[in-house]
């Protein structure tokens, strides 16, 4: 496809009433939609009261409010609680301060997670090495103890085998003393 794009993209606007009703009416239904989302963020991550009102450029109102608007409003005119209204500062203070726990808890268990993902990661890694490498090149440090007293045995397994090769080829003339096998 040849030339250009076909929209302009987003791009910064100035700010200043928008005179068009079309658009200033497109405008607020997708302004409208972010700021119920940035409130939504501000309850979620902040746990914080949120109340607003907006009428459209029709005269419709709209708004968001947690935990209700009748709420928000006491609070913020008076301090005072709506009868129908059962929840204590103390219990919202207690429930807040458990949730804020709860999340401390869920982030340390994500963190924890993502490091033994981590971990089997590198384990992954270093078994496909070892299994590339021959059995005689792994490092010995990497072996456990019945590795290395089984691969202990394959040696003294090959040295027998290579030594009764040797005396065949040599017309068993000459015996070949057999490891010694140091155990400590």
């Amino acid at each position: 496809m040849e030339g250009g794009k076909k929209t302009k993209g987003k791009q910064k606007i100035e700010i200043k009433k928008i005179e068009k009703h079309d658009d200033l009416l497109v405008t607020f239904v997708k302004r409208r939609s972010g700021i119920y989302k940035k409130a939504n963020e501000l309850v979620t991550l902040c746990g914080a009261e949120v109340a607003f009102v907006a009428f459209s450029p029709s005269g419709k109102p709209f708004s968001f409010a947690h935990p209700s608007l009748e709420s928000v409003a006491n609070h913020f005119l008076n301090q005072i609680f709506p009868e129908g209204d059962n929840t204590h500062p103390l219990f919202e203070t207690h429930d807040q301060s458990k949730i804020d726990e709860l999340t401390k808890e869920y982030n340390e268990l994500v963190d924890k997670l993502q490091a033994e993902k981590e971990k089997e990661k590198e384990l992954k890694q270093l078994a496909k090495e070892r299994d590339r490498k021959g059995w005689w090149e792994t490092p010995l440090e990497d072996l456990s103890y019945p590795e290395l007293k089984q691969l202990e045995a394959s040696f003294i397994g090959l040295y027998n085998n290579l030594a009764n090769q040797l005396n065949e080829a040599a017309g068993g003339a000459s015996s070949v003393a057999s490891p010694s096998r140091n155990h400590s």
